[in-house]
């Protein structure tokens, strides 16, 4: 027997309209191996938006519809609609991650009804969800939804940071920008662990917030002497290598620059090829869609890459995982903490003005959807 249940859909038309409906969908009931959970949070992270809303034109976003079947609707421009040319006219589920309750298993799996799991794996911005085990976290008993919807996007990114450092043999790691409720996770872990972090902020604000926390060396990337700053902290934490999620602009030539500037002072003569010291920037997110622009200045001895969790949880040892998936389940309202700004239902998510405050991306401002 199966049920039914409302799942949030993107789809962008070959026209270029972004429609974004609220279906009713079939779920089957569990066999061996899965388990049936009725999601009770699910957060709005900026890797969901990208899926969500597409290259979408945000000034044209509509509500269409009815009250019992919304739809939000926006113009799509000619070059966004050739970027996602591939998933034209597809109805897409959307939610990277999220939490609820299993109301229904497997044979083998009958022990975790009633129990409330953290989930991974898409189509969470929805009421019913079938998922296998290894996709999911168990919940101490008496933790929240809230408190277990956002366990593997933010804290496995986190922990992800630290272990490509010490799986390439790098000391100390430099992120921007760092006030994110990731940022936040990441200057705890590293606090914890002895690891140096430089932060990259954008305000007084931010940084006050970080050394709230703890943190050692924040930078603000709105003061005059930033590139200064930037560069002493690199040298007093040694470190070469950094991620990124801002991704366009000049950023990652800034870091690469003032690694090389530590670099640079301990060479005993001039090298018109630069250090020998190995610079390592990853982009991981696209908080500005512009060009990536490098003045370069760093030698050339450096590298830059993508840098994405679900291909390196792929590539990782599965005992590091299981490691890193037993820390979050640990430190979740502790270390991998997060905080909500805002609580909205999935009909809500189609609301133009509330779609245009969660796509700001804001610092300090996130969404989670209660389905």
């Amino acid at each position: 027997m199966s049920r039914s249940g409302l799942e949030l859909r993107s789809t962008i038309t070959p026209d270029g309209t972004l429609r974004i409906t609220l279906e009713r969908v079939s779920v089957p009931d569990p066999g061996p191996g899965e388990l049936l959970v009725r999601v009770e949070a699910a957060p709005i992270n900026p890797s969901d938006l990208g899926l969500l809303l597409g290259p979408a034109d945000m000034a044209t976003l509509r509500a269409e519809g009815s009250e019992d079947a919304p739809v939000l609707t926006a113009r799509v421009p000619p070059a966004g609609v050739a970027a996602v040319r591939a998933r034209l006219g597809q109805s897409m589920p959307v939610g990277n991650e999220g939490a609820g309750t299993v109301i229904a298993a497997g044979p083998d799996l009958q022990h975790l009804v009633g129990r409330r799991v953290a989930m991974i794996g898409g189509a969470m911005y929805a009421e019913l969800r079938l998922v296998r085990p290894d996709a999911c976290i168990v919940l101490p008993d008496g933790a929240s939804a809230a408190q277990g919807a956002a366990l593997f996007v933010n804290p496995l990114t986190a922990l992800g940071f630290v272990e490509t450092m010490r799986a390439e043999g790098h000391k100390a790691i430099v992120h921007a920008p760092a006030a994110s409720n990731l940022g936040q996770m990441l200057a705890r872990i590293c606090k914890a662990d002895g690891v140096g972090l430089v932060n990259i902020v954008r305000s007084p604000q931010q940084a006050e917030l970080l050394h709230g926390i703890g943190a050692t060396h924040v930078v603000d990337s709105s003061a005059p002497d930033f590139p200064q700053h930037l560069e002493d902290a690199i040298a007093a934490t040694g470190a070469t290598l950094a991620f990124d999620a801002i991704g366009g602009g000049e950023m990652t030539s800034l870091i690469l620059n003032a690694m090389e500037a530590v670099a640079a002072r301990s060479m005993d003569s001039y090298d018109r090829y630069g250090s020998a010291t190995m610079k390592q920037v990853y982009i991981y997110g696209a908080l500005d869609t512009g060009p990536t622009i490098l003045r370069r200045g760093f030698g050339f001895r450096w590298s830059i890459g993508g840098w994405l969790l679900f291909h390196v949880l792929g590539r990782t040892d599965p005992a590091i995982v299981k490691r890193m998936h037993e820390r979050v389940a640990a430190e979740m309202t502790t270390t991998f903490a997060s905080h909500y700004t805002a609580t909205i239902s999935l009909a809500d998510a189609l609301k133009p003005e509330i779609a245009r405050a969660y796509q700001k991306k804001a610092t300090g401002s996130k969404y989670l959807i209660v389905p």
